[in-house]
């Protein structure tokens, strides 16, 4: 006879069954224990992923777009592969664009800079538009930060505001938000360190942060950006009323400690302020590095990593410790016109907090081929070539198609022709026209007390014919004069003037072989001689047909691209006292309108000796 089976489970014990069978009994009543099986021990915990001993950060800058949405025309020289140059067509907002997201593609880790003069002198495509299309077409790009140069504030601190912030107040006599009825401002940060309010605020943020991370570690990289110093010298006053500017090297020391306090591993100094070298693209030795860069780098905190510098519209990678091993920064500029890109690229390690490595490149932003008279600039395969963003360039078409009419306007009436033809004297009716539309537009003593004015001829740029009916319109000036430069005043004695015409034929490429005459407003005559003696070749100078002394002082009226000692014009730099004046093709346009119809002036003012 069976028994029947039972299944006890108390507390976690299992009982063992028993059966019975073919008469048997049950056992003695013992019942032996069977421990629970141990259980498995649990998996060690995942190893944390190892911190990176460092992050890899790129940075990437231009400076003075000054508004060149279309192709500028111009051409990079640089090494070819075969040995000598090529000339590499460099420019256009849309190729910059792709050129910025190319970079970007390379290390996530990255930031986008200016160094000022973004907006300001700018062709007739943006200024037309008071360069709301410039930062439209910035905000594609998504850059970080722009330090604010002596042009963004070329129409008032105002008007610069809006551009930053966004909407439609006048500000000026051009009307804004003619395009764009809901103009935002931009995108991006400006930034200010050194422009002072009298309340003791900056006019924008001193500084910028951005933090970036790596398979967990973090990194920062502080900004701090400023312009000029000199900038009230070089713009009009009105629009930098009430503001100062600081020193540059002493503004950014004061802000370090702060910085590094809020967990900057990198500082990064964004000027608009630059120098010059006597060596060519991307070439990193920085010989004969020189200008208003220098004072503010010898005074600047060790600990700064990078200098992002503008203003002189020369590209450099310089290693600046080689020179001043006290200052071991990087200093870059990446040129004019957005023709260039720097690629900068710092490696910080995570344990010290430190830069350990840093180096740089300019890239040509190659896009399309141009034609400039009977010659033609070709797209090489030997640099890389950027397509088009095609955002940016539907916006800059958009611009371009509404300017058209605009540029029809007519400013006033002319006699007859004014050409750019030189004489025997190596003057041009038309250089003289605008020497004294220069004059007239600084001669009131609000504006400068300017008795004299002179114009280069490489700053003159088409002819300036009117129809049959003797009008001009503004789109003709502003091809007379496309870079947009401002006017200076500035106080220098007879001697200095002399200096400044000998200069003419013996200063750099200005030689006796191929002078580069100065075209003089009607104020002043003198005449030359090229068989004379170096520093002897000037004579017979006269202010309104009074002979002038070398130790009288005269106010004498030059664009801003002769003021720093364009064309080799270094004399020009000894100049005092300088006031910065109203915009050139607006001296001219205002000039032509004045005193239509307009008889182009005579080209006799200076005097060729046999």
């Amino acid at each position: 006879m069976h028994a029947s089976l039972r299944h006890l489970a108390m507390a976690g014990v299992v009982l063992a069954t028993l059966s019975a069978c073919g008469g048997s009994s049950h056992s003695n009543g013992f019942i032996p224990f069977v421990p629970p099986p141990a259980p498995a021990p649990a998996p060690p915990p995942a190893p944390a992923p190892a911190m990176p001993g460092s992050v890899d950060v790129k940075l990437i800058a231009f400076n003075d777009l000054h508004g060149n949405l279309e192709p500028p025309r111009l051409s990079i020289s640089a090494p070819a592969k075969e040995g000598g140059t090529v000339p590499v067509p460099a420019g256009g907002a849309a190729y910059l664009a792709s050129a910025v997201a190319s970079l970007k593609a390379k290390n996530e880790n990255n930031a986008v800079v200016s160094a000022g003069d973004m907006i300001g002198a700018s062709p007739l495509v943006s200024a037309l538009f008071l360069d709301e299309p410039t930062i439209e077409a910035v905000n594609a790009m998504k850059i970080d930060f722009n330090a604010v140069g002596n042009h963004e504030f070329d129409k008032g601190q105002t008007e610069l505001l809006r551009m930053k912030n966004g909407g439609c107040a006048k500000n000026t006599p051009l009307e804004p938000c003619r395009v764009n009825k809901a103009f935002p401002g931009a995108n991006f940060g400006f930034l200010a360190a050194n422009t002072v309010k009298t309340d003791g605020t900056t006019l924008f943020p001193a500084t910028g942060m951005k933090t970036f991370t790596k398979d967990g570690a973090t990194v920062k990289v502080a900004f701090i950006g400023m312009t000029l110093k000199g900038t009230p010298s070089i713009v009009t006053p009105a629009g930098v009323a009430g503001l100062s500017f600081k020193d540059e090297a002493d503004t950014a020391n004061a802000l370090i400690p702060q910085l590094k306090a809020q967990g900057a591993d990198a500082i990064v100094v964004v000027v608009h302020e630059g120098g010059t070298t006597t060596v060519g693209y991307n070439d990193k030795s920085c010989a004969g590095l020189s200008g208003d860069i220098l004072p503010i780098l010898n005074k600047l905190d060790a600990s700064v990593d990078v200098v992002i510098s503008g203003h002189t519209h020369r590209s450099y990678i310089c290693d600046y410790g080689k020179t001043n091993p006290a200052r071991p920064f990087l200093l870059t500029s990446a040129g004019q016109y957005g023709t260039l890109l720097t690629d900068i690229n710092l490696t910080i390690d995570t344990r010290t907090r430190k830069v350990t490595a840093k180096s740089a490149d300019n890239v040509i932003v190659q896009g399309e081929a141009y034609t400039s008279g009977a010659s033609t600039v070709a797209l090489t395969d030997q640099y890389p070539v950027f397509g088009k963003n095609q955002e940016v360039a539907a916006l800059v078409s958009q611009y371009l198609s509404i300017a058209a009419p605009l540029v029809q306007r007519v400013v006033g009436t002319l006699s007859g022709p004014a050409t750019r033809t030189q004489t025997a004297s190596r003057e041009s009716v038309l250089g003289n026209l605008i020497a004294d539309a220069q004059l007239d537009a600084t001669s009131a003593s609000n504006k400068g007390g300017a008795q004299i004015a002179f114009m280069n001829p490489g700053g003159v740029r088409a002819d300036l014919v009117p129809a049959g009916d003797g009008s001009v319109t503004y789109g003709q000036i502003f091809s007379v004069q496309p870079f947009g430069n401002s006017l200076v005043v500035k106080t220098m004695t007879g001697a200095q003037i002399k200096a400044l015409l000998e200069q003419q034929f013996n200063s750099g490429s200005n030689t006796v072989a191929s002078p580069r005459v100065l075209l003089p407003s009607r104020s002043l005559s003198y005449s030359y001689s090229l068989s004379a003696p170096a520093g002897s070749r000037i004579g017979n100078m006269a202010l309104n047909g009074t002979a002038m002394t070398d130790s009288a002082s005269y106010r004498v009226t030059m664009n801003s691209f002769l003021a720093t000692g364009g064309d080799n014009f270094t004399v020009f730099n000894q100049g005092t006292d300088t006031l910065g004046g109203d915009q050139d093709v607006d001296a001219l346009e205002a000039y032509i309108k004045a005193n239509s119809p307009l008889a182009p002036p005579a080209a006799n003012r200076i005097t060729a000796l046999p």
